[in-house]
């Protein structure tokens, strides 16, 4: 996770040197428009999600699931480029064990054995991040972004699969999240696509003795109206 969370960020700093935006095309129908542009989307999306800590009990491997969403964007300003983008997605994230130590108590003797655990959060999640839209060619167009988001968890299982047990994981996880949002998108006239990495900084652990952070890699497509 951490080679992804490196590549990601190499991939959004190098993304300016390539685009070249050149201001000299005023023919293109995006940025000259005598008033401030605004768009609407809609994005659906995969996540890969983990649970970090340092600690053997929350830290949890990737775990995959779905994303669906929509945005609002504003440009800043007719004469620049750059856009506030703000949404609110259905958001599931989580992490997974595949050698969860647990024990049981069997004719009073104590046993401790391993299974495979899965949590899943879901959220309700509001990122907010401002982009810079590098004109490549015809219609097309590259968007490094960086930004915040917030998210109320709304709902999730934990199951452990050898006790075909399972409970809500806000028992065990706090429902608020927050932190940081860093990617890059690309549109094509209405359709785009962006790939992100979203590094939570609120600690969700229900514990005050335990650390654990949200990660997440995202991909979403969709178009802009």
């Amino acid at each position: 996770m951490k080679k992804v969370i490196t590549l990601m960020m190499a991939f959004a700093i190098a993304m300016p040197t390539f685009a070249q935006f050149d201001g000299s095309r005023k023919t293109k129908n995006r940025f000259n428009h005598s008033n401030v542009e605004q768009y609407y989307g809609v994005r659906l999306g995969y996540n890969y999600a983990c649970i970090n800590s340092s600690n053997a009990l929350v830290d949890m491997e990737g775990y995959g699931g779905w994303s669906f969403g929509g945005v609002y964007g504003l440009q800043l300003a007719n004469s620049t480029p750059l856009w506030l983008e703000a949404g609110l997605f259905y958001s599931e994230k989580g992490g997974k064990v595949n050698n969860y130590l647990s024990t049981a108590t069997i004719n009073g003797v104590e046993h401790e054995y391993t299974q495979k655990k899965t949590t899943r959060l879901i959220y309700l999640q509001a990122p907010i991040v401002v982009k810079y839209a590098f004109d490549v060619a015809d219609d097309f167009y590259v968007q490094p972004f960086l930004g915040a988001y917030l998210a109320l968890g709304v709902g999730g299982k934990t199951k452990l699969y050898d006790d075909k047990r399972s409970y809500d994981s806000f028992d065990d996880f706090n429902r608020f999240d927050g932190g940081f949002r860093v990617g890059c998108g690309a549109e094509y006239q209405m359709i785009y696509a962006e790939i992100g990495f979203d590094f939570g900084i609120a600690n969700i652990c229900d514990s005050d003795w335990l650390t654990g952070r949200n990660q997440n890699l995202f991909f979403n497509i969709g178009v802009n109206f």
